[in-house]
């Protein structure tokens, strides 16, 4: 099975506002960073959307490690997708998970590769940690350009 390493971050300049996600992959010698973001989101989408995206140009069932600095990413894919899984996609006093499209995505994604998570702190020195979180961080910023006007997306 192939060894991926794939680092993501995610980035709201407003928290719900203007957004970006980003992903570095690497594999073997080779890496390839993705990128975008979305006008209107929240954190947790972006954090959620960069592990989805990066997962998805996996295009052959994988041996993966999935770095990131989001502990509602990471606890969530986890530790609580089983219980909102058994639940019927509700939390424990029955009101819907947030995020489920995302949630319910990434659940299929992790049973088509063999995933591992890690927690990183952000902002800590990791370079790769550092680089999406510049990426994600620019996407936000070109989505916040063009809702005000500068239309050079």
């Amino acid at each position: 099975m192939n060894s991926v390493r794939i680092y993501t971050d995610g980035a709201c300049l407003r928290n719900p506002g203007p957004g970006g996600w980003a992903a570095l992959i690497k594999a073997h010698s080779d890496e390839f960073e993705l990128a975008g973001g979305a006008r209107h989101t929240t954190n947790n989408r972006m954090e959620m959307i960069a592990a989805i995206k990066g997962l998805e140009a996996c295009k052959s069932r994988s041996g993966v490690l999935l770095i990131t600095d989001s502990r509602y990413l990471r606890d969530g894919i986890t530790i609580y997708i089983k219980t909102w899984r058994n639940n019927g996609w509700q939390t424990s006093n029955k009101s819907p998970v947030k995020n489920m499209d995302l949630w319910q995505r990434l659940d299929g994604l992790t049973q088509a590769h063999d995933v591992r998570w890690k927690w990183v702190k952000g902002h800590s020195g990791n370079p790769e940690n550092e680089r999406v979180d510049a990426l994600a961080r620019e996407q936000a910023r070109r989505f916040q350009a063009f809702l005000e006007g500068d239309n050079e997306c």
